[in-house]
């Protein structure tokens, strides 16, 4: 069975413009297993959005839009007030890793991209926790078919120190690898992790990666 490692946050543009191409190479591996590790772009960010910031980060949004074709609401960074610190989302991946522990990882990389069309698409608020409970449970609850995930259980994971701590951690190894850019897709071997990818990158390319890594 292969095995992957997705380095990412759900706030960072490229990383949603790469969910397609992500998703093109896993059905080719479709008994693949999938670890997300949190990158943290701006996790813990405390800073109220100025005009400049805005402006930078809406140049790279029309970028990736360019690039991947894929919907953007341009107007959710116009909320009053609006602080991007992308640790709560990050956090909401935990949580839906903690709660479905017992599902198919592919449940996760549902999750992910859930909360990625909410932000990018919907123009929702993903650092509210409210909100990320809502999406994410929601997310989980489409990817099984049923309706186990509850908002209330879900939000109580969410909020819970144990769970700010193991989100932390996430960070933190992605420092110790020393990645500093996202998207990366690794690839798990018996010698190690090899990378397949940094930054956006076609389908592919990473299939053509992979087929090299093999020889």
């Amino acid at each position: 069975m292969n095995k992957f490692v997705y380095i990412a946050d759900p706030m960072c543009s490229w990383c949603y413009g790469f969910g397609p191409e992500l998703r093109q190479f896993l059905q080719t591996q479709p008994d693949a297993e999938l670890d997300i590790i949190l990158g943290g772009l701006r996790a813990y960010n405390r800073q109220t959005m100025d005009d400049g910031q805005r402006e930078m980060i809406l140049e790279h949004w029309h970028k990736v839009q360019q690039v991947s074709g894929l919907p953007f609401d341009m107007t959710g960074l116009n909320r009053n007030g609006f602080v991007y610190d992308t640790e709560p989302v990050c956090r909401a991946v935990v949580t839906a890793k903690i709660v479905a522990e017992d599902m198919p990882n592919m449940a996760i990389l549902n999750v992910f991209q859930a909360l990625q069309h909410a932000f990018y698409a919907d123009a929702r608020d993903v650092t509210d926790e409210k909100v990320l409970a809502e999406v994410a449970s929601r997310a989980l609850n489409a990817f099984d078919g049923g309706d186990s995930f509850d908002y209330e259980s879900f939000y109580e994971v969410l909020t819970a120190p144990p769970t700010r701590d193991e989100t932390r951690q996430h960070f933190e190894q992605v420092q110790r690898w020393g990645v500093r850019g996202y998207p990366v897709l690794l690839a798990v071997k018996s010698d190690g992790l090899h990378m397949l990818s940094s930054g956006y990158t076609k389908s592919a390319s990473l299939q053509e990666a992979f087929q090299q890594l093999a020889k």
